[in-house]
């Protein structure tokens, strides 16, 4: 196991974590809504996101409340809390559970990070981790994630951590951000992939 691999410690409910070399991955609790207020008011994480408008306190409860809700369903499955272990910040989140509608072993990936944590390698350290633990259990089969296509940075985490596009789309979201309308692109890997690149490093 190297430095960006997961190590699972099976305690229960909310003291489920995953380490790598820098990061903790929890899961939340109530007592995160001011960080997630914090997360979504940054314009910069905004830009490529939903309305592209800050939550509030209240939304982001009832946010929390239901990822809790996943946490009820599965140990292997939700949102997690990034907190960077050697300053125990909250650098954000990272979800890998089924999408809505979609098979229950085909996990999405995703990551929503505060602007000053982005170039540092977090994402990719923290969706290594997720995917390892991911593929080390029977559950999953395949995991996807989905990006704007002209969202440079998150297509760059995708394909560090070993995923392919496999097709292009236009999503059908509620409100239109700039940049939609060079539609969005859809990444997967597969256990067979994940094997022949784990032997490999």
């Amino acid at each position: 196991m190297n430095d960006n691999q997961a190590t699972l410690c099976n305690t229960p409910y909310v003291d489920v974590v995953v380490e790598t070399s820098r990061l903790m991955l929890r899961r939340f609790t109530l007592d995160d809504t001011d960080s997630l207020v914090r997360l979504d008011s940054d314009p910069k994480v905004r830009r490529y996101v939903e309305d592209g408008e800050p939550v509030n306190a209240e939304q982001a409860v009832l946010t929390i409340e239901h990822w809790l809700a996943w946490y009820r369903r599965s140990d292997l499955f939700g949102c997690w809390v990034v907190i960077n272990k050697e300053s125990d910040e909250f650098l954000g989140w990272l979800h890998f559970r089924p999408s809505n509608g979609g098979p229950d072993d085909e996990p999405e990936l995703g990551y929503r990070l505060a602007s000053k944590a982005w170039g540092h390698g977090y994402a990719t350290e923290g969706s290594l981790a997720l995917i390892d633990r991911g593929f080390t259990s029977p559950v999953v089969s395949r995991v996807v994630a989905e990006t704007m296509a002209i969202h440079v940075s998150s297509r760059r985490v995708l394909e560090k951590v070993g995923m392919r596009v496999v097709r292009s789309f236009r999503a059908d979201w509620p409100v239109q951000i700039p940049g939609d309308e060079h539609g969005d692109v859809e990444y997967a890997i597969t256990r067979t992939e994940w094997e022949s690149q784990s032997a490999s490093t």
